[in-house]
């Protein structure tokens, strides 16, 4: 959202007049972390979630947990990844897995549950929480190695961390799983932030689609979800005037 403005230290006080106290961001890392800080404060929002480093996107990488060769990296970049969150004063971090170019196998696997369960022990030192997101492979990122949310249900049950938890994308997890309802209702412990999106174009909640979003929302209400909906849609227009479905859906910011 907000792309309108090319930089991400500009999208703050955007957020901001737009009505929005919270935001997120997948990553900050190409401006100088001082300048989003007094960014942030400038506007008076508060960072909910950022993402890890991605690695070198122009190799097409997103996310280094999965890659044996990439270990130390991945330690290494955490800490860049804390002191963004630090500064930030940002309290959820996704741990990207990024993307294989062949069928995972067992040690894949294993390497992403090494590098997973570390950044859970690194992470909570910090105070921050550690999240996971199946991200489709179908429509937005080909071979991206953690795709299926019940296996990323799997994971944080199998590394049974305290400091690690779901992210559920409604998007994606109807593109890859679908059976929301159920979703919702059976890994909702799990769960440590929602994000939404209409499916299958990613646009606004309130624009056609398979999503049902009045009925997601009374679900959410009916879980007692207390949490954060990150808005990870993109705007058909200008973002500010795709906004009229959060009181369509007798939402507010």
């Amino acid at each position: 959202m907000f792309q309108e403005l090319p930089k991400l230290s500009d999208r703050y006080q955007a957020a901001k007049d737009a009505g929005f106290r919270y935001v997120e961001c997948t990553f900050p890392y190409d401006e100088p972390v001082e300048v989003l800080k007094a960014a942030k404060e400038k506007a008076g929002v508060e960072q909910v979630l950022i993402n890890s480093w991605p690695g070198d996107q122009s190799q097409g990488q997103l996310g280094l947990a999965t890659l044996s060769s990439k270990q130390k990296e991945f330690c290494d970049k955490l800490e860049l990844t804390i002191d963004y969150a630090k500064a930030l004063s940002c309290k959820k971090v996704h741990i990207m897995s990024g993307k294989h170019p062949k069928v995972p196998d067992k040690a894949t696997e294993e390497t992403y549950l090494q590098n997973i369960e570390y950044a859970a022990n690194r992470l909570q030192q910090e105070d921050i929480l550690g999240l996971i997101e199946a991200v489709n492979s179908k429509i937005s990122v080909p071979n991206y190695f953690l795709d299926n949310p019940s296996k990323a249900f799997e994971y944080v049950q199998k590394i049974n961390h305290p400091n690690l938890k779901m992210q559920f994308d409604i998007f994606h997890v109807q593109i890859m799983n679908g059976n929301l309802t159920a979703n919702l209702k059976n890994w909702f412990p799990a769960i440590g932030h929602i994000q939404i999106a209409q499916a299958p174009d990613r646009g606004e909640p309130h624009s056609d689609g398979e999503i049902n979003y009045g009925y997601i929302f009374k679900l959410l209400e009916s879980l007692q979800y207390d949490g954060f909906i990150g808005l990870e849609y993109k705007p058909t227009g200008r973002t500010t005037d795709g906004l009229t479905w959060i009181k369509q859906f007798g939402l507010q910011l």
